[in-house]
């Protein structure tokens, strides 16, 4: 059974960092791409950051880059969201999401058009002004 379990998230203090966890069983990490989204309250949800199977490329969104960065360690079945420079604005629940079959090896995306199959319970990240 796949499942997806995210950590990491807390409360901080604008300009802080986090690392959010995801840790995957069930599956070969290497076989899936992995993304990040998140969702603020009355607010849709919106894609962060993807990461291809090959985990040589990614994709951020324009709130975020330069500020996050993912990664993933295939070894150890967990992908990660680095998020330095907080700010009020990243406040959000944060889901990590997988999929193996609607990307190649070197594609990911967090458009809306593409439905990741497999999704974590999420976790809470808040940051204060």
């Amino acid at each position: 059974q796949l499942q997806l379990v995210e950590s990491g998230g807390g409360l901080v203090q604008s300009g802080g960092s986090l690392r959010l966890s995801c840790a995957a069983s069930g599956f070969e990490l290497y076989r899936y791409t992995i993304a990040w989204f998140r969702q603020a309250p009355g607010r849709e949800r919106e894609g962060v950051s993807c990461i291809t199977k090959s985990g040589v490329n990614t994709i951020y969104a324009d709130s975020v880059k330069g500020r996050f960065t993912i990664f993933k360690d295939n070894a150890n079945s967990t992908a990660y969201l680095q998020m330095n420079s907080l700010k009020p604005e990243d406040t959000a629940i944060y889901y990590c999401a997988a999929d193996s079959t609607q990307f190649g090896v070197h594609y990911c995306s967090t458009d809306s058009r593409y439905k990741y199959s497999s999704w974590g319970q999420g976790t809470q990240v808040t940051v204060s002004s």
